[in-house]
């Protein structure tokens, strides 16, 4: 029999539907009955694509005693954490605090007032490994709740008040260091910035992993936020070890297993220090951001190599990811058919028994597949000698074994194509499409990729056009429908993306869109009091703890993309509004910006934005002139630290913007205007004129 899940749209809730477990979604319902019946709250959070979430309700929530034990202490409440980030935030703080880690599953113990009293992550059904099972933790809170109440509540309210303190001494920056900020009282000082943004360097720096690329130990995550930031300092200070971090560590990522050689894209992240063996599930968010980070790294070396990675990852994308409504699809389970990684792993004999025998011969030699394989007695495809050295020991022309291999590859995707997929979960997340759309948007405008921008733009339409309704933005949309009021990352990340669609497209409806976006996050999420910006909007569910974390995780921190925004914005539109409120933004958490450095990478990448000199370039042209295009490409092929694009069709007004105002075309053919700091040049109306321009030439 199905429990209350089956009518919810998330895909990971309906994986738990049929659980014996009396499972409510988070909500109304849930909470007042726990009240009512004076009876603590078993929350439990995690996501469709998680491994360890799917082992425990295997071993637990599909075990009928051990649901019995539930239903009959604990009024037990599963939710998303992708639907319901708020929740899980400030429970995962909650959890950190209390046993010095997290992660999902997350299992927390809440009072009927929603205070925690205890949590942990994954519990077996028996004890292992000095773990508790998860049947005696019941037992234990259940106990504590009833038999230890006033402890209990005493106990959580103390871990309350001390996260609260921990939050609002964020919000409130303890402005250390900024006392000579600038006379609006909004930004620190230069020096100040880039002090900050050296310290945050030299951290990276010593925690480089020079043999495998990326930072510390095993496990590995890609962190494209991190590396975006290395790019930056090396556009600013010329330093070349910052650039050979970033190439070093994308090549090694590119090279290793954590890749998906025969489709393109990238799984979340590396158990090893070499990258070869991925937790292979696959999440759209990194795939957007590393698409977009191979990019930029391509811009700035023009090393086809990164290029190349970059749109396989977005060719994935498009054709494994993207939902025919229009959005793109959030995540790729690591498992099929019960086991982890089974979907992605080859054998010399599955090879062989596709390809011609040489070709077998010479992909195995490339891809590191043979007998007894590199993970469980099978092989993951990776590249430990690379193209080069392989074609000249098999005494072939680069050329040749690239064209063979690329063969062979589709061979092998066609036949894995007939394997049964992991699972995919196809809800559609704002802030998650909102980063793909970015990413094709500025490669297609760099490439002349066409169908790239035109991609961005449907995903872009889907999200204007169904997920606000009622001028309101919304946070996820399955099925038709649209639900949860979106988060100030969904905000951030989506007036980012529309900025670079408009640039791309010329198309003025996106500054409109993008300027409505920076208005709710000044009206929704800006608190006077705090100065500072809040992940959850004012009249949002209040829960213990109104969230609020600057810090970037896999994806950049919605303070930091809400800063980038409102950065953009401010000097596309002469906002001193925007322009300040970005400056605040940063000053609230200056003090632990130059203490953490490297934990906010998408916040000191703006930091670094404001420290370069502006510049504008202007185009004004039919978008649908190959002549406009041109110059739209010119002015995407290099990475510029502070750079605002924009532009019209000849005959849309010239009052959308001040930049526009005022331009326009040059005896009647397109033409591009560019100002560098502060000061304009003449108009040009051809590529290579703008591309003078804006390296600064004559």
């Amino acid at each position: 029999m199905a429990n209350r899940l089956a009518d919810e749209s998330s895909p990971y809730l309906l994986q738990h539907a049929h659980n014996p477990v009396d499972w409510y979604p988070w909500g109304p319902e849930a909470l007042e009955r726990a009240r009512a019946d004076d009876r603590p709250i078993l929350l439990s959070i995690g996501y469709s694509s998680c491994h360890w979430c799917h082992v425990m309700e295997r071993e637990s929530f599909e075990d009928p005693s051990t649901a019995a034990l539930m239903n009959r202490l604990f009024v037990s409440i599963k939710v998303d954490r992708e639907e319901r980030p708020d929740v899980d935030q400030v429970y995962m703080k909650a959890v950190q605090a209390m046993t010095g880690g997290g992660g999902w599953p997350m299992t927390v113990f809440l009072t009927p007032g929603l205070v925690p009293y205890y949590g942990g992550t994954y519990f077996p059904p028996e004890p292992r490994h000095g773990m508790p099972s998860f049947p005696q933790v019941l037992e234990a809170a259940a106990d504590a709740f009833d038999n230890r109440r006033e402890a209990v509540e005493a106990g959580g309210s103390r871990l309350v008040e001390a996260l609260a303190r921990t939050t609002a001494a964020g919000a409130q920056g303890e402005r250390r260091g900024t006392d000579s900020g600038d006379e609006r009282g909004g930004l620190p000082a230069r020096s100040w910035g880039e002090g900050v943004l050296e310290a945050a360097y030299r951290a990276l720096a010593s925690r480089y992993d020079e043999r495998d690329g990326g930072f510390g130990a095993a496990p590995k995550f890609p962190q494209p936020v991190t590396l975006e930031l290395l790019l930056r300092h090396h556009l600013r200070t010329g330093e070349p070890a910052a650039l050979e971090m970033v190439v070093h560590t994308l090549r090694r990522m590119a090279a290793g297993g954590l890749r998906d050689h025969l489709a393109g894209g990238f799984h979340r992240y590396s158990v090893d220090a070499r990258w070869l063996v991925p937790h292979f599930e696959k999440m759209l968010y990194d795939n957007a951001l590393l698409a977009r980070c191979y990019f930029d790294a391509y811009r700035v070396t023009g090393a086809v190599d990164l290029r190349d990675v970059a749109l396989e990852t977005l060719d994935y994308l498009l054709a494994d990811m993207r939902s025919p409504a229009g959005g793109f699809y959030s995540a790729r389970d690591a498992d099929s058919d019960g086991e982890e990684g089974t979907f992605y792993l080859w054998t010399p004999e599955e090879v062989e028994a596709l390809l011609e025998p040489e070709d077998a011969r010479i992909f195995a030699r490339l891809y590191d597949v043979a007998p007894g394989g590199n993970f469980e007695g099978r092989s993951i495809l990776h590249l430990p000698h690379g193209h080069a050295a392989v074609a000249g020991a098999e005494g072939l022309e680069e050329a040749e074994m690239a064209r063979r291999m690329a063969h062979s590859r589709a061979v092998l995707l066609d036949a894995r194509s007939r394997r049964n997929p992991p699972f995919r979960d196809e809800k559609v997340l704002v802030a998650w499409n909102a980063m793909a759309v970015r990413a094709l948007a500025e490669a297609g405008a760099a490439l002349g990729r066409g169908d790239y921008v035109a991609e961005a733009v449907r995903a872009a339409d889907f999200l204007w056009s169904r997920l606000r309704p009622e001028e309101r933005l919304l946070h996820t949309w399955m099925d038709g429908e649209a639900r949860i009021d979106a988060f100030l990352d969904d905000h951030g990340a989506l007036g980012n993306a529309l900025l670079s669609l408009h640039a791309a497209t010329l198309d003025t409806r996106w500054l409109g869109a993008a300027r409505w976006l920076c208005d709710e996050i000044l009206a929704r999420f800006w608190d006077d009091d705090a100065e500072a910006v809040f992940d959850t909007a004012s009249d949002a569910q209040a829960l213990f703890l109104r969230p609020r974390d600057p810090m970037d995780n896999a994806t950049p921190s919605g303070p930091s993309l809400a800063a980038e925004l409102l950065a953009r914005a401010g000097h596309l539109f002469d906002d001193d509004g925007y322009r300040h409120a970005a400056e605040r933004i940063i000053a609230s958490d200056a003090a632990a910006l130059l203490t953490y450095g490297p934990a906010f990478g998408r916040m000191l990448s703006v930091v670094d934005r404001g420290l370069a000199p502006p510049m504008e370039i202007v185009i004004v042209g039919d978008p649908d002139d190959a002549a406009t295009r041109d110059l739209i490409r010119a002015a995407h092929e290099d990475l510029v630290r502070n750079v605002s694009i924009a532009g019209r069709a000849p005959d849309e007004s010239d009052q959308v913007a001040p930049l526009l105002t005022g331009r326009g075309p040059v005896d009647g053919r397109p033409a591009a205007y560019v100002c560098r700091g502060y000061a304009c040049r003449l108009p040009v109306t051809d590529p290579e004129g703008l591309r003078r321009e804006i390296e600064g030439g004559p």
